[in-house]
């Protein structure tokens, strides 16, 4: 399953994504596309999210069977702590 979060996204991201995955609350998709689709639509999302947010769950061979992507500004990054996925926050 694939979970992705959009915050203060330009128009036309959210309606894009209703075609591949379902909207169940407001800015948050949930499906199950290929990885083609799911890369694809990233590589959409990070160059479009403009001052907004976008952040993509998916599955992985890792621990905790998932990993993340984010996107945009003044956002939380994934920082890999000993095989553990964490979010963290840069100071400023």
């Amino acid at each position: 399953m694939t979970v992705i979060i959009l915050i203060a996204a330009p128009e036309g991201l959210r309606g894009h994504l209703t075609r591949w995955m379902v909207e169940v609350n407001a800015g948050v998709f949930v499906g199950t596309p290929s990885r083609r689709i799911r890369d694809r639509l990233w590589d959409l999302l990070a160059t479009r999210i403009g001052d907004g947010q976008a952040v993509l769950v998916e599955p992985a061979g890792n621990e905790q069977g998932w990993t993340v992507r984010t996107a945009g500004k003044d956002r939380w990054k994934p920082v890999d702590f000993d095989g553990l996925i964490l979010s963290a926050r840069s100071r400023r």
